[in-house]
């Protein structure tokens, strides 16, 4: 363990390192986060709209990588994990041949390697992963649809997730709290989203006779 630990360390993979330690870092504040209701990747403005021209050539330089436009959380994660894992793969290929480069010499090397690799990558996760809030179709167009549950119960207090589909049948995973009058709304049941304040909507019990003919997401996986 501490000659792992000696290697992971050494000066020339510093870089890589500090990488993934962020990546752990990331990752746990955004799983408690969600636990307590408040999702890092909406802190972070949620999903960037990669597919228009911008302003500012820094977008527009991530837009040309994040070709998939992924949510900005994702795409965060994915560069640091290629420049890591790339950036210890040429290290070690250098160790084997003659020597250890620089840190800043693998570190150039690791970010050439990686653009197109998060270019590629992006596109294929943009087509795997369910989106988050669409701001494509604006958020408003989701009041008075019909959704389910993935996350709750649903009460006046920190929200829990609906999975709702859009007119174009896309599906979305959005913040709810349950009506004010409402009892609790447990996991599984159909929901109507009444109306929204910013990212989170007011769900309430859906009538049987707006419920779908289709299977469920809990009924799918039975």
């Amino acid at each position: 363990m501490s000659v792992l630990l000696e290697h992971v360390m050494a000066p020339e993979v510093r870089p890589f390192a500090i990488a993934a330690a962020m990546i752990l870092i990331v990752g746990s504040v955004e799983i408690v986060s969600m636990l307590v209701g408040v999702s890092l990747s909406e802190m972070l403005g949620g999903t960037v709209d990669f597919g228009h021209p911008s302003d500012s050539g820094v977008i527009n330089a991530i837009s040309w990588i994040n070709v998939g436009g992924v949510p900005l959380l994702i795409f965060l994660l994915l560069l640091l994990g290629t420049f890591s894992i790339t950036g210890f793969l040429i290290q070690d290929v250098a160790r084997m041949v003659a020597g250890p480069l620089p840190a800043m010499v693998a570190s150039i090397a690791a970010v050439v390697v990686s653009i197109p690799l998060v270019r590629a990558a992006s596109g294929t996760i943009a087509r795997v992963i369910p989106k988050d809030e669409s701001y494509a179709v604006g958020l408003g167009d989701l009041v008075g649809r019909v959704g389910e549950v993935v996350i709750g119960p649903l009460d006046q207090g920190p929200p829990g997730r609906v999975s709702v589909a859009d007119v174009h049948g896309n599906r979305h995973f959005v913040l709810a709290i349950a009506a004010p009058e409402s009892a609790p709304l447990p996991q599984g049941t159909l929901v109507l989203l009444v109306d929204r304040d910013g990212t989170r909507f007011v769900a309430v019990k859906a009538d049987d006779e707006l419920k779908p003919s289709k299977p469920t997401l809990s009924q799918q996986a039975h």
